[in-house]
C-alpha cells in the first residue's frame, strides 16, 4: 500500500487470504465479521499518497442474508448496520444494509 511495494501488497494479501478461514471457524451463529478498508492505496501509483478506488465491504455470518451490498455512501452505513444487527439504539447517521 503505502509502500508502492507491489509484490509485498500481493503477498500481504495472499497471507490474510489464507488465514481467514481460521476467524470463520470460530465464529458463532450470532457473529457478524465485516471486512473493509480505510482508504484506497493502489500500490502502483507514485508517491505515498491515497489513490481514489472504492473500498471493499465484506459481510459473512451465518444470520447475514447473501447479496450485492451495492455502493454505499458512507462509513457510517457500517455503524447503523452493526446497531441495527445487534439490536441497540440507532445511530444519527448511515443506512443499515442487511
Amino acid at each position: 500500500g503505502h509502500r508502492r511495494d507491489v509484490a509485498g501488497y500481493a503477498a500481504a494479501l495472499e497471507y490474510f487470504d489464507g488465514r481467514i478461514n481460521e476467524v470463520l471457524e470460530l465464529m458463532g451463529e450470532d457473529d457478524v465479521l465485516i471486512l473493509t478498508a480505510d482508504h484506497g492505496c493502489d500500490p502502483t501509483w507514485p508517491g505515498t499518497d491515497h489513490t481514489r478506488e472504492h473500498i471493499p465491504v465484506l459481510v459473512y455470518g451465518q444470520k447475514v442474508p447473501a447479496g450485492s451490498l451495492g455502493r454505499r455512501e458512507t462509513f457510517a452505513d457500517i455503524g447503523q448496520t452493526l446497531a441495527s444487527y445487534f439490536g441497540t439504539s440507532p445511530m444519527d447517521y448511515g443506512k443499515n444494509f442487511l
